[in-house]
């Protein structure tokens, strides 16, 4: 997002007229999108990621409670702040959303003055917040997730996919005689090397759920929720083949005349899924298999 673009803000309120009052007040220097109960905001929250949202206290079904928590339980909207919207003025209902990770409270009946400057102020403090976190989550070299934003997301698919009851696969990728590749050509042919690799598993990526980062030195990992076993597989020798199409000639690998990768794929489901390091262990070993067998290849199952 560009410093000049406007920012999206998503009102969640079951009430018209407050939806209404709110949106003429900030629709005029934001992008305002609405939703009219709690389970609409939260398909909206993950749609649109907005850069704030207010949020309804008191709805039927799904309080802002219970909303505000499965935001921050989502990598995808963790980070997005959440101010608030309530008639009620208990300190211990305040001091209850602000320890469950609110940014903030407005009182009904609103104050547009006040809106408006609690509003600006959590967009600024948001647009700094979302510069940190992509700091924080992006590997500097391969400016792809790194090894803290793939360790977040690896959990958090286990737990959803385990209660979705689906399967999810990981794939762990080593680029193939790496340090040989290094010896001869030099680290910044190296760096360069790794950056064409990681740009592969970016734009490799077909669904928005998938997600490729670096996971340390020459090594990546792909997160694959709502797959299985054949499908990893597939996806996997996709990327293999087009990392071995960029043509990055390799004259000391053993495996091509080019730069490629060996790929070990684990996926897991049901009670499987409450143990990752379990999950990563498998697909470490099939990593392994799929060396031992010749390198350039994906190892999906024990050989």
């Amino acid at each position: 997002m560009s410093e000049t673009s406007p920012q999206k803000i998503l009102i969640v309120d079951d009430a018209p007229i407050n939806r209404k009052v709110l949106g003429e007040l900030l629709k005029n220097e934001h992008m305002v999108i609405m939703a009219k109960s709690g389970e609409q905001g939260l398909e909206k929250a993950i749609q649109h990621i907005p850069d704030l949202i207010l949020l309804d206290v008191m709805m039927p079904d799904m309080d802002g409670y219970e909303v505000l928590q499965r935001l921050k339980a989502n990598p995808a909207t963790m980070g997005i702040a959440v101010i608030f919207i309530t008639g009620l003025d208990r300190p211990e209902d305040e001091a209850r959303g602000l320890e469950m990770g609110a940014s903030d409270y407005i009182t009904k009946p609103f104050h547009a003055t006040v809106v408006r400057a609690r509003v600006a102020l959590h967009l600024r403090l948001a647009r700094q917040h979302r510069l940190l976190e992509s700091l924080a989550n992006i590997d500097a070299l391969t400016e792809i997730p790194n090894r803290r934003q793939f360790d977040q997301t690896f959990a958090y698919e286990c737990r959803r996919c385990a209660r979705a009851g689906c399967a999810l696969s990981i794939a762990l990728l080593d680029v193939d005689f790496f340090k040989q590749y290094n010896d001869c050509y030099g680290h910044a042919m190296g760096d360069r090397a790794l950056h064409s690799v990681a740009s592969v598993l970016r734009y490799g990526l077909g669904r928005g759920g998938d997600m490729g980062a670096r996971y340390g030195g020459e090594e990546f990992v792909l997160v694959m929720p709502d797959t299985d076993n054949i499908g990893a597989i597939m996806l996997a020798d996709k990327l293999r083949y087009d990392i071995e199409l960029l043509a990055l000639p390799h004259k000391k690998s053993r495996a091509a005349g080019v730069i490629t990768v060996s790929i070990g794929i684990a996926t897991a489901q049901g009670e499987q899924l409450s143990f990752p390091e379990n999950i990563l262990k498998l697909a470490d070993e099939r990593l392994y298999q799929a060396k031992a067998g010749g390198r350039n290849r994906v190892c999906g199952e024990d050989e």
